[in-house]
């Protein structure tokens, strides 16, 4: 819609009207306003340089969603290898076959700790190389509750076990069994030679 300019009787109606009209304010001094005001004149601004502009690229990073502990899984993923590369590569896609087996199925952890100190020792002991650790996968909670438990207690406490004293010495490598081991359920343990 464009505006339309005041005629010349409209003007000059405006005007009496204003002259018969008292000040709302007498005592604030009364504002000049010129007729026409003067065109602005453009300002040319210096050429800009135009910058290739991507998606994203002023978006601060998001944190990270949590800062949970990584699972046990993850943990021993990133643990270095200690062993003979090629003897854990085999030992990963299940190609060595276990001198000794421990299953700590059912079991509380006031007798499982005992039980694999025991089992380990003696192992390492009697001259085996790899053992296998079964834990199980643990039972899936039915009441989550605010505080997230971890799911299976042995199956993550033991291989805290395994790296605390007096088991330290004896193990080189934990590593989560192949599927045709026990896979999440099961560790394999590499112990050392007994010097």
């Amino acid at each position: 819609m464009t505006r339309r300019r005041l005629t010349a009787e409209e003007i000059e109606l405006w005007r009496k009207v204003a002259r018969q009209t008292e000040r709302l304010h007498p005592e604030l001094p009364q504002s000049v306003h010129p007729k026409t005001l003067p065109k602005p004149k453009p300002t040319k601004l210096p050429a800009a340089r135009v910058e290739t502009f991507e998606l994203g690229q002023l978006a601060k990073p998001r944190p990270h969603r949590n800062s949970f502990k990584p699972s046990v899984a993850e943990g021993l993923a990133a643990a270095p290898v200690q062993m003979d590369q090629k003897a854990f590569a085999r030992m990963k896609r299940g190609k060595l076959k276990p001198e000794g087996r421990l299953d700590l199925h059912g079991m509380r952890m006031d007798t499982a700790h005992p039980a694999l100190i025991r089992f380990i020792l003696s192992a390492q002991a009697s001259g085996l190389r790899l053992v296998l650790v079964i834990t199980g996968k643990g039972k899936h909670r039915d009441e989550p509750g605010p505080i997230p438990t971890p799911r299976g207690v042995l199956r993550n406490q033991v291989p805290q076990w395994l790296s605390m004293p007096p088991l330290a010495q004896a193990v080189l490598q934990v590593a989560p069994a192949h599927v045709s081991h026990g896979g999440g359920g099961a560790y394999y343990v590499y112990l050392r030679r007994t010097r």
